[in-house]
């Protein structure tokens, strides 16, 4: 089945739901339209197209911010439901009139990985096209504002708690009968990564080692820009303690990786990740868990004496 077939296929289901796509269809009718004009070289040799430029690329960047925002509400809220317990699990159900037990919770994860990788492989196949047609880069060009924008969907925290969410549910669910198999033909590993492969297309991969200390990712958090880090070692690289946290960073700190700015105040804890490395590798985890504890408790002393003497004005 051809993708364009497969897509407005998903895209009814995501209909039902009202989730927010992105228009392949009616992109594509764009670029077949553009054939009919001619392109000029604009003053740096680039090939330009009065149809698509005025209207193309506007398009998709609307549609990928729309379906970014979609996704990561819907994910943080998933993430939100599986993690509460008590009457914050009911308030929080009550709140959204959410109902269903926890293989539907497993199946509305699988259904929201699938509602962004499809989404992510119908942008890039229009990109591609565009390049195709105008003899051009600007669909490249394109993908690397998106990434910089953080409409990028693969740079979304929230696609790495869901895709840790999948591994975990399928390892406490191994030996329960009627448990949905999620992506079938789709392989989806933890070792120092996580990948995924789906849609015959598309292979996407988490690197699980921290660029600061060179580690396997301990206490994982996800900065803005998407690269993941170390807790403590994120908190060093901002200049803040681990007892003020990472929202407590200069918003002129930049990431350790990319040196972007203002990376730190939305940065987002990986719990799911976090259980998925904890269970995979033990030893290692028991290991950091004791090397950091003791540095944890001489920052929160050093903190608490700080506090107490400014409040009794030493």
């Amino acid at each position: 089945m051809k993708f364009g077939k497969k897509y407005q296929l998903e895209r009814q289901g995501q209909d039902e739901k009202k989730l927010a796509g992105i228009g392949h269809k009616e992109l594509k009718k764009i670029l077949k339209n553009c054939r009919r004009y001619p392109h000029f070289p604009d003053h740096g040799g680039v090939s330009t197209c009065p149809v698509c430029d005025g209207v193309f690329f506007q398009t998709l960047l609307k549609e990928m911010s729309a379906v970014v925002r979609c996704f990561n509400k819907r994910a943080k809220k998933l993430i939100e439901r599986h993690h509460s317990s008590g009457f914050h699990k009911y308030f929080i159900s009550f709140k959204d009139k959410l109902q269903g037990n926890h293989i539907d919770l497993i199946q509305e994860g699988k259904d929201l990985i699938t509602y962004a990788l499809i989404n992510t492989v119908a942008m890039r196949k229009l990109l591609k096209k565009y390049d195709k047609i105008h003899f051009s880069k600007k669909g490249q060009a394109f993908k690397s504002q998106a990434q910089s924008m953080h409409i990028e969907i693969l740079q979304s925290p929230w696609l790495y708690e869901l895709m840790a969410f999948h591994v975990n549910s399928r390892r406490i669910e191994a030996n329960t009968r009627n448990v949905p198999v999620l992506f079938e033909g789709c392989s989806v590993i933890c070792k120092p990564s996580l990948s995924c492969h789906l849609f015959d297309s598309l292979k996407f991969g988490i690197d699980l080692t921290c660029s600061i200390c060179l580690e396997t990712v301990f206490d994982a958090v996800s900065l803005t820009c998407g690269h993941i880090f170390c807790h403590m070692c994120a908190c060093k690289a901002a200049s803040v303690t681990i007892v003020d946290g990472m929202k407590a960073a200069d918003p002129k700190e930049k990431c350790p990786l990319c040196r972007e700015e203002g990376v730190y105040e939305g940065a987002v804890h990986l719990e799911e990740l976090n259980i998925l490395l904890s269970r995979s590798c033990p030893e290692y985890w028991d290991e950091r868990l004791q090397m950091e504890r003791v540095e944890r408790v001489r920052q929160a002393k050093e903190h608490w004496e700080s506090q107490c003497r400014a409040f009794m004005g030493v």
